[in-house]
């Protein structure tokens, strides 16, 4: 990775339809698998475990796994991952901008409607 330039770095990161996604979430707080599934629907239980697995391997994401039956897993951000809270609340505030100006009345409307109960 160190001959990328800094922007690529973070993008190799933290780039992807789910991976933002799934930290803004994690801000919360500590969250299962199935937590997690349920408050993005859209995502395949596949998917969200590779990107799980990505922002373990980049040092954002720990997993915690209970020794108990049934098995337990909980996960969480380490300070790595809580470091881009700021940027995550700065893309979902030009997200809703960005969005809201594209929906003005006389403006053109070229991004389809997400559901608002997934935010």
């Amino acid at each position: 990775m160190l001959d990328y330039c800094t922007l690529e770095v973070a993008m190799t990161v933290c780039g992807g339809v789910w991976k933002l996604s799934i930290l803004k979430y994690l801000f919360r707080g500590k969250l299962r698998f199935g937590e997690l599934k349920r408050v993005m629907p859209d995502i395949t239980p596949r998917m969200l475990t590779r990107q799980l697995r990505d922002l373990e391997e980049d040092g954002l994401v720990l997993r915690t796994v209970y020794h108990e039956v049934p098995p337990k897993v909980e996960y969480s951000l380490t300070d790595i991952g809580l470091s881009l809270k700021g940027l995550v609340d700065q893309l979902e505030e030009w997200g809703n901008w960005y969005r809201e100006r594209v929906r003005h009345p006389e403006g053109p409307v070229c991004v389809p409607e997400r559901d608002s109960s997934l935010v």
